[in-house]
């Protein structure tokens, strides 16, 4: 066909960070409100087309990311560079979504199924009184924590588990519940245990 566009939609691969804490988690659900949502009305607003982000995985509501990553197919007639998408995005995302970085990515990447890993980190605060900048982002355990029997514990995570128990039941059975965990540390910098 002549003058038809032959050129493939690039795959951009995003890495996010946000604060969960407005937010009704990752994955967009009737109602909205989530951070998948306010990326996706950033890219409709910058492309003018809609445009699908898929997630290495999910987090709840509250939940925050350091390092989340994700990907998009760029519509095949835009000329943005990862970089132009970068500065786009960040410009029309509220303050609590950052892109942090942006770059090409394979056709076959997926940010869920190629992902290898993911890390959790968990905080406890065992002061006294808990500073409020700390607020929803550490579990406030006044009078402290045994850190090393904490670690021994832990221990018994390490490991190939079934977490079945802890899967949302939309009606269908989860396919595949065994996760392997493998490795669990322990931090302590003041009050400040970091898991």
């Amino acid at each position: 066909m002549s003058g038809a566009s032959t050129r493939k939609a690039a795959r951009v691969r995003l890495t996010i960070a946000y604060d969960g804490a407005r937010f009704s988690g990752w994955q967009s659900q009737t109602g909205g409100g989530t951070v998948q949502d306010a990326i996706e009305t950033a890219l409709a607003k910058i492309a003018k087309a809609k445009i699908t982000l898929h997630g290495a995985g999910r987090t709840d509501a509250g939940v925050h990311a350091l390092g989340q990553v994700a990907h998009f197919d760029a519509p095949a007639d835009s000329r943005m560079a990862p970089a132009d998408w970068l500065r786009a995005l960040n410009a029309n995302l509220p303050a609590a979504v950052r892109i942090l970085r942006t770059s090409h990515a394979r056709a076959d990447f997926h940010a869920r199924f190629s992902a290898t890993g993911k890390i959790y980190r968990y905080e406890l605060f065992t002061g006294a009184v808990l500073p409020p900048h700390r607020h929803e982002r550490a579990w406030h355990v006044p009078g402290g924590v045994d850190a090393a029997r904490l670690r021994e514990t832990l221990q018994i995570f390490i490991g190939s588990h079934d977490f079945r128990a802890f899967t949302a039941n939309r009606g269908k059975p989860v396919a595949d519940s065994v996760r392997r965990i493998t490795a669990i540390r322990v931090a302590r910098s003041g009050h400040s245990l970091a898991l």
